[in-house]
């Protein structure tokens, strides 16, 4: 059954494809609000945890819940039963929490009309920031938790691609580096792309091989004597590095 809600778009009620998200993460619970939910609604919280790899700890924190999954940690108000005369103090603690959490969502459950026109209001009336935070509009506390994972496990993914990013990002830069070094350590008369990497696995830097002797060389390389002599006098003799290069 497909519900309609004015302020969040549309909500189908969430399945049960555990396989949806993959956790491996840890979720924190407000133990302060754990009291103040139905047992079976916490047992329903733990098994949907469970089935999606998530270790639950209870703990006297400041939000609902906390989700590390990924290397990101992401806070929750869940508000399981919207109530307009506690609009005030709910909207107040948002604001705080806000300043404290990079990554801060509220999920709300209002299953009837008249709750959801009630948090419709009240939402602008306290000039509610579009997006800072994102408030969530559910059917139902279950499919709120549901999608409360599921915010959860985009944020870590998410994390993990800008990692991989960077890594290849990394690499390239590394490549791009490795070429112009061959470039530069190439442009000494007979020394080719092959004697090049060598002296980059064995010396490093260009800066070290011009200070590298001609003993360091023989006896860190498998380079010649004729070969070691001409790196040698390259960073030192005027004269020969300033020299016409005839290949």
């Amino acid at each position: 059954m497909k519900r309609t809600f004015s302020f969040g778009g549309d909500f189908e009620k969430g399945n049960s494809d555990h396989s949806a998200v993959s956790g491996c993460g840890v979720c924190m619970m407000n133990t302060s609000w754990k009291e103040e939910q139905h047992p079976s609604f916490i047992h329903f919280i733990s098994s949907f945890l469970h089935a999606n790899s998530y270790r639950l700890n209870f703990l006297q924190i400041a939000p609902d819940f906390i989700f590390n999954n990924g290397g990101v940690s992401v806070a929750f108000v869940f508000i399981t039963n919207w109530d307009c005369h506690a609009s005030s103090s709910v909207f107040s603690r948002v604001v705080k929490l806000k300043r404290q959490f990079g990554h801060l969502y509220v999920v709300v459950s209002v299953p009837t009309k008249e709750q959801n026109y009630s948090f419709n209001s009240l939402y602008f009336k306290n000039a509610m920031e579009i997006g800072s935070p994102t408030f969530v509009p559910v059917c139902d506390p279950e499919m709120g938790f549901e999608k409360i994972v599921k915010i959860a496990h985009a944020r870590g993914t998410c994390k993990r691609q800008d990692i991989i990013s960077m890594m290849k990002l990394e690499r390239k830069r590394s490549v791009e580096q490795m070429e112009y070094f061959i470039k530069v350590v190439t442009a000494i008369p007979g020394i080719d792309k092959h004697d090049a990497t060598v002296l980059a696995g064995a010396i490093g830097s260009i800066e070290a091989i011009s200070r590298a002797s001609k003993a360091f060389i023989l006896e860190n390389t498998d380079l010649s004597m004729d070969k070691a002599e001409r790196i040698y006098r390259f960073f030192r003799d005027p004269d020969y590095y300033l020299s016409p290069k005839i290949k």
